[in-house]
């Protein structure tokens, strides 16, 4: 599965697609974690909205829920003819 973001995607949006696709396999954030190499703490600050972590944790932790990235920040930038 990818995940396409469009437009800002906060710590809020992180939180609640990790959350989310963990729920949806099953899994513990103490299985998410062997599982991804990531510790328990950091899973957890992440799915609360902790909006500074590692950028390789989640990578892990989304590599570990075989969630792709897609596309990061698609800006569409308008002329300024004012």
């Amino acid at each position: 599965m990818a995940i396409h973001f469009n437009g800002i995607f906060g710590a809020a949006d992180f939180a609640r697609v990790i959350k989310y696709y963990r729920k949806m396999k099953g899994m513990s954030r103490e299985e998410l974690a062997l599982i991804s190499g990531a510790g328990k703490t950091a899973i957890y600050d992440i799915e609360h909205g902790k909006s500074t972590f590692q950028i390789d944790t989640l990578f892990k932790i989304l590599g570990a829920l075989d969630i792709k990235i897609a596309a990061i920040g698609e800006y569409k930038v308008e002329p300024d003819f004012d």
